[in-house]
């Protein structure tokens, strides 16, 4: 299993407009092949700020599977507008 891990930095005054939208877009990710589970999360100390942690069978699963599929564009359409600047995505596996 994949983590992927985003900190998603929204500009100031549309995290209300963020949060409806992304319960919109929590649809089309959970639809996903190769999709597991997702969480967003708001930052308490600083009130623009969420994580967003989504597990995936495979790294492939959301970065060729996922970011390549027409679905993303819906994805990308709805959500990344309100970033500033545009996150950065990580992946982690389990320590052993």
């Amino acid at each position: 299993m994949i983590l992927e891990v985003a900190i998603l930095d929204v500009k100031a005054g549309l995290s209300a407009d963020f949060e409806k939208a992304f319960s919109e877009a929590q649809k089309i990710i959970s639809a996903m092949e190769g999709y597991i589970s997702h969480q967003l999360k708001k930052c308490l100390e600083k009130s623009d700020r969420y994580i967003l942690l989504v597990n995936w069978e495979t790294l492939e699963a959301h970065t060729e599977g996922f970011r390549g599929s027409v679905e993303y564009e819906e994805w990308k359409s709805l959500l990344h507008h309100f970033y500033e600047p545009f996150p950065t995505v990580e992946h982690y596996v389990e320590v052993e």
